[in-house]
Order: structure tokens, then C-alpha cells, then sequence
């Protein structure tokens, strides 16, 4: 019902109510598409002549019909009822229809309403202040279908920078940075080009070190606490906040000592030469944010540098991402060899063409009502592809292993898209439409 519902409101599509047609006077506020659980029992009502008390026990019945099973001892009723108010009986049974697969999500229209509230005041904040939405997301981690990785790549093509966790520089959590220099328009990336007067941002966002794997919160807390004017070596560090070795080892591993002027290997080599556990308990000379103990800095172990390719990796086995770089495009000269295409290029691709498309794998979804069918989303350093597996390939004993193990994929097959695309055709193709409908789950009945 989403799509002919948005059709008939861009004006896409035409509607009219007929004057004195019961069921359109139900429906004239969303143009002939039923959204609301109080739409569905009125157009019981007044098209198949339902009592209040038979509404209200179809309103149960949409409810709790998956568990009990009850929404169809209410067809027979339904159509007959339609059909003695002259409607017609292939209208009937797609308007049934629309009711049974309604109670899969409906709302009341309050409920709708107050949904709708929280939807666009996250869109506005999303649209205007993209650095304030972030980095709310990220510091409500973990929390569903996008990891951080996918939320920082977005905030960043919407020109907004995001900087390294460090021990000098970062909390506990992220945390919005003065950032007047930046200007969004000179960074935002060009399929988003048109949003760049409405974002209002000057801020960046700062990595909190609750990122860094595996590196506990009470740690972290000390460091923040202890920090004061800041830390200018390792030993310093250790030495006024007591935290272990091991914690030292893993903000090592992160790159979270860059403000002292080391690299990952420089800062795991100074780690690895401090003596002892707990460096506060042999020197108790730490304070909350006293003077600098040993304040001399590192020395530089003159150690070959990583290449990029390999900070990428350690990033995202430290931290889940990585602002340096992203991984596929270490491998994009093999891909452009084969032929695969990039996901910021498929808005160019016409409808049915095949292409490959490869890159990480984010997510994997099986729902159950999409008979079988398996939703992949696949990240390149260029943006997402959204695949549609089919189940007759998932039954292929070796794809499946594939699809359900591998970090990366390619994928080939043909282009579906339906609606705006940045830079490319409306592809309004039959197959297109047929295929959005399977995704939703069906086409309205809307007359």
C-alpha cells in the first residue's frame, strides 16, 4: 500500500473520490490507499455492512492473526457483504486481501501520528546537522541493522569530518568538535551535492575510545579523568593512571597515541618497554590531573611505516572501522579488471542490464514472510548495492556456504531500481514494478 499510496500523493498517479461511494469517503484522506486500522474497519463497516461489534472483532482478529489464524472465518462475511452493496467481486477479495496483509503492520492512526512525529523531527536533525545525528548513533551502539562503519561513511560523504579516538583527544563516547575552518560544501560528496545549503553543521565528530576493541570502560574513564593538560609519552601515562599493560597494548594497536607523534608499531614498541603491570602502584605519583611524570617524549624507534592497505585492516580489527581508507579500494584494480561495477555507479546502469557488484558484507536478512528470499547489503568504498538472492540459488549446497560465511562478495546479476536515482532514469520498467511489489509485500488494491 506504500508505493500506490505515494503515487497518488506526488501525483504520479490519479485518484478521485466518487461522490456518495461509502468507501471512498472512508478513504478520500489517503487518496483511496487504507493506512489506518480505523480506515480497515470502516470500509467494513460501510462496504460490506459490518455491525460495530463485527468491526471491533475484526479489528482483534488483524491483531493476532498470524497466531490464531482468525482473519479468515471473516472472508466469506466480508465479500458477500461488498457484493450486496453492488461492489464487484474481484474488488472484494483484493479489499479482503488489502485487510489481511494490513494486520501485518498497521497502525492505529494515533499510533501512526506519533511515529510519524519521531520520523521527521530524526529526518530534520538528519538533513540539517548530520555531525549531531551521527554521533547520537554512534553512542547508541550497538543498536540494529547499521553498524558504525556504514554511519560514519554516510556522515562523511555528507561532508562532515570525523577524527581518529585518541588518548589526548577523545571520551568515553564521541563527542562533537569545533570545526570552523571546515566547509561541508568543499567535501561533500556529489550525489549529495544538492543538500549542501540545508546542512548547517560546522562541527566534527570525534571518536570516543569505548571504540577501541576490547578496552575497558574503567580504564578509559582514568585516562579521561587523569588526562588534564594531556599525556606527552606512554611512560607518562602509565605512570598517572595506573592502567595495565595490556589496556596500553590495545589503544597501541587502534592508533589512539597519533597527538604523541607515534605510529602504531612506534607506539606497541614503547608499550612493550615499560617494566612491570601497574606502573601507578610502583610509582605512586599520579594524580587526577597533577604534573607530567617523566614528560620526556618518545623516541622514535625509526621502525618501517604500515602500508595503507594494512592500516586499514588493523583498523577495523581495533575499531569496526576505518577513517584511512576502505578495503575494497585496495582491491579495486583486480575488480576493474573484472569488470565490477561500483555502487555509486549503478544509478547510471539501466534497467535489466546485469553488472557485477562487489564489496563487505553488512547485512544478511532472511525474513519470514519473503518466502525464502535472502536481502544482502554489500559496501564499497564508494557507497552500498542492495542484492536480492534468489531461493533457488540458496539451495545450491556450495553458494550457500559462500553466501552465509564470506566477509566479501561479488555478486552478479540485474539491475532493479524504481524512483529517483542521483544522476540516472526513473527505470519504470514492468519487471521493476513487479519486483518493488514482491518487496512489499504486494501491489494495493486501491480502486
Amino acid at each position: 500500500m506504500v508505493h500506490p499510496y505515494l503515487k497518488r500523493r506526488d501525483g504520479t498517479e490519479y485518484w478521485a473520490p466518487k461522490p456518495g461511494d461509502a468507501l471512498d469517503e472512508v478513504l478520500k484522506e489517503t487518496l483511496g490507499i487504507p493506512l489506518f486500522q480505523e480506515q480497515a474497519m470502516q470500509m467494513a463497516i460501510k462496504g460490506a455492512g459490518f455491525t460495530q461489534g463485527e468491526a471491533d472483532q475484526l479489528r482483534r482478529a488483524m491483531a493476532a492473526w498470524r497466531r490464531t489464524g482468525k482473519m479468515d472465518i471473516f472472508q466469506e462475511r466480508f465479500i458477500d457483504g461488498m457484493i450486496s452493496n453492488h461492489y464487484e467481486r474481484d474488488f472484494a477479495e483484493r479489499c479482503f486481501a488489502q485487510i489481511k496483509g494490513f494486520a501485518e503492520y498497521g497502525f492505529p492512526e494515533s499510533h501512526a501520528a506519533s511515529f510519524a512525529l519521531l520520523v521527521y523531527a530524526s529526518c530534520w536533525f538528519k538533513c540539517h546537522y548530520p555531525d549531531v545525528f551521527a554521533c547520537a548513533l554512534l553512542n547508541s551502539q550497538p543498536m540494529g541493522f547499521y553498524a558504525p562503519s556504514q554511519i560514519v561513511r554516510d556522515v562523511r560523504e555528507h561532508g562532515i569530518a570525523v577524527l581518529e579516538a585518541d588518548v589526548n583527544r577523545s571520551d568515553l563516547e564521541c563527542v562533537l568538535e569545533a570545526d570552523a575552518k571546515r566547509r561541508v560544501a568543499d567535501h561533500i560528496w556529489p550525489r549529495h551535492a544538492e543538500m549542501a545549503g540545508d546542512i548547517l553543521s560546522n562541527k566534527a565528530i570525534r571518536l570516543g575510545l569505548r571504540f577501541v576493541e576490547g578496552l575497558a570502560e574503567v580504564d578509559i574513564n582514568r585516562i579521561v579523568a587523569r588526562r588534564g593538560a594531556g599525556y606527552t609519552s606512554i611512560r607518562e601515562l602509565w605512570l598517572r593512571t595506573g592502567v595495565p599493560i595490556a589496556s596500553l597494548e590495545k589503544l597501541a594497536r587502534a592508533d589512539g597515541f597519533a597527538s604523541m607523534g607515534l605510529n602504531r608499531r612506534e607506539a606497541l614498541w614503547a608499550v612493550k618497554g615499560l617494566v612491570g603491570s601497574h606502573g601507578a602502584e610502583t610509582l605512586p605519583l599520579f594524580a587526577a590531573a597533577g604534573p607530567p611524570v617523566d614528560a620526556a617524549p618518545e623516541t622514535p624507534a625509526g621502525l618501517p611505516l604500515m602500508a595503507p592497505g594494512e592500516e586499514v585492516i588493523h583498523d577495523y580489527s581495533t575499531l569496526s572501522l576505518s577513517l584511512k581508507g576502505h578495503p575494497v579500494e585496495f582491491l579495486r584494480p583486480m575488480l576493474m579488471a573484472r569488470g565490477t561495477t561500483r555502487a555509486e555507479n549503478l544509478a547510471q546502469v539501466p534497467p535489466d542490464i546485469v553488472v557485477e557488484v562487489s564489496g563487505l558484507v553488512l547485512v544478511r536478512q532472511r525474513p519470514g514472510t519473503a518466502s525464502g528470499v535472502i536481502f544482502v547489503t554489500l559496501e564499497d568504498e564508494t557507497g552500498v548495492a542492495n542484492i536480492v538472492v534468489w531461493p533457488k540459488l540458496f539451495k545450491d549446497d556450495r553458494l550457500r556456504k559462500i553466501l552465509l560465511s564470506s566477509r566479501m562478495l561479488a555478486v552478479r546479476g540485474k539491475v532493479q531500481c524504481r524512483g529517483r536515482r542521483y544522476g540516472g532514469p526513473d527505470p519504470a520498467s514492468a519487471r521493476s514494478r513487479s519486483w518493488h511489489r514482491y518487496r512489499r509485500g504486494g501491489a494495493g488494491a486501491g480502486r
